[in-house]
């Protein structure tokens, strides 16, 4: 279900939004393939670190043994920095050919006119049987299909139980956001005794999908289908007031340590024993944590609502292609190969979620975490439910802001109802301007 109606979009969008829609071509013919006697240079952008760069190269050598005419010119940045670079470019029409893709922005680029409309190619140069409708449906916007998912994943706990292990922590053993803080309490203390520099998580509120899996829990989503919110700012006062004992009593690992671990995070670098995040983050943790460290657990989020459906499974990424490409068959057979190849299935693994086409995930050989991760995702059947509207235009920039108050928050510059009041405005300006 897509809004039919939609807010308008701050000044910085509709800039980018009229330029694309006045210097863009939009999509090729319908059914037109790659002829593969073409020698063609498409740019690749994604968001990730040093392990998920060394997959992609892998899958690329794959690609050109069958396709060794299209040389693919990559780069990678970390999420933030990757979403400023696309909206300075999107400003200017030089959006790279193909793009790793987030669901947060679909719909902004969608509607800005700034994706080429992949619908033509579904069915022909893009392979669509090994997809469910329920997947090919979450590239949909307006009257067009703008992105692919490459995967889906479900947002957990991650632990490391070698960190727990050296303090004499024991597991989480799952529970309510009280019980989760109690436990934190409990690894941040034990390290402080023993002199080592370990807490045991972040201050959980400074992520929005900590506040919407409490908002799921209690039956509504973030946003309505409209596009209005669900939440008041004295809603929004409660949530981030729940951290101000774990800001305060150093049971968090304070801002200023996150700031200093960027653009890794706490997690990633050993200094928290738990992390909420999606949990297709897995591959990429051990990657960041290094040889010392060779498994991770993985549990549930923290539940205050007896048999609630908080969680739910949402495109881990997507792939898209830039309205304004040169060559979109050749495009379009990337993103084929990177979605559909049994090849990239078996380099990837869970490293983007678990493979949404039936294709790719048979190639995937699930051992270790990557089986983890599939395990986690049958556990939490009970709790998953229907996933939330496609997310409003603009709503990047309110995960971002979000964060950022989050570690104001932190640093003590801010109350909780300032942050509040500063969202709000935020909001205000995307919503309505």
């Amino acid at each position: 279900m897509f809004r039919t109606t939609r807010p308008a979009l701050p000044a910085a969008l509709l800039t980018i939004g009229a330029l694309a829609l006045t210097g863009c071509s939009g999509s090729s013919a319908p059914g037109e393939t790659y002829d593969p006697d073409e020698e063609v240079t498409l740019t690749f952008a994604f968001w990730g670190n040093e392990v998920r760069a060394g997959l992609y190269e892998q899958a690329f050598e794959a690609f050109n043994e069958e396709y060794p005419r299209i040389t693919v010119q990559n780069s990678f940045l970390d999420f933030p920095a990757f979403w400023e670079k696309r909206q300075t470019e999107a400003a200017g029409g030089g959006l790279p050919d193909v793009m790793q893709f987030d669901y947060s922005y679909l719909r902004q680029y969608a509607e800005s006119g700034l994706l080429l409309d992949l619908a033509p190619y579904l069915g022909g140069v893009i392979d669509d049987e090994p997809f469910s409708d329920e997947i090919l449906e979450i590239g949909e916007v307006a009257d067009g299909n703008f992105a692919i998912a490459t995967s889906t994943n479900a947002f957990g706990l991650y632990t490391n139980p070698a960190l727990l292990e050296a303090v004499g922590v024991e597991e989480f053993a799952g529970g309510t956001w009280d019980d989760y803080d109690d436990w934190m309490e409990e690894v941040s203390d034990a390290a402080s005794a023993q002199g080592v520099e370990l807490w045991g998580g972040v201050d959980w509120t400074g992520r929005i999908q900590n506040f919407e899996l409490q908002m799921r829990a209690g039956g509504e989503d973030l946003f309505t289908e409209d596009g209005e919110p669900n939440f008041t700012q004295d809603d929004l006062e409660a949530f981030w007031e729940q951290g101000d004992s774990i800001r305060e009593d150093g049971t968090a690992a304070g801002s200023q340590k996150v700031e200093e671990a960027y653009p890794l995070s706490v997690f990633d670098s050993a200094l928290t024993a738990s992390e909420l995040n999606w949990d297709n983050f897995g591959t990429g943790y051990l990657g960041n944590l290094g040889d010392s460290y060779t498994e991770l657990g993985l549990v549930a989020p923290p539940l205050d609502v007896e048999g609630a459906q908080d969680l739910f499974l949402k495109p881990a990424m997507l792939h898209a292609i830039a309205a304004t490409t040169d060559h979109p068959e050749a495009a379009a057979t990337l993103v084929d190969f990177l979605v559909n190849s049994p090849e990239v299935g078996a380099v990837f693994g869970t490293n983007r979620g678990l493979p949404a086409s039936e294709t790719q995930l048979e190639g995937a050989a699930l051992e270790g975490l990557d089986a983890q991760i599939r395990d986690y995702e049958e556990s939490i059947a009970d709790r998953l439910g229907d996933a939330p509207p496609v997310p409003i235009v603009g709503y990047g920039t309110l995960e971002e802001k979000f964060r950022q108050l989050g570690l104001e928050l932190g640093f003590g510059t801010i109350t909780p109802g300032e942050a509040a009041s500063q969202f709000f405005s935020e909001m205000d300006i995307v919503l309505n301007q």
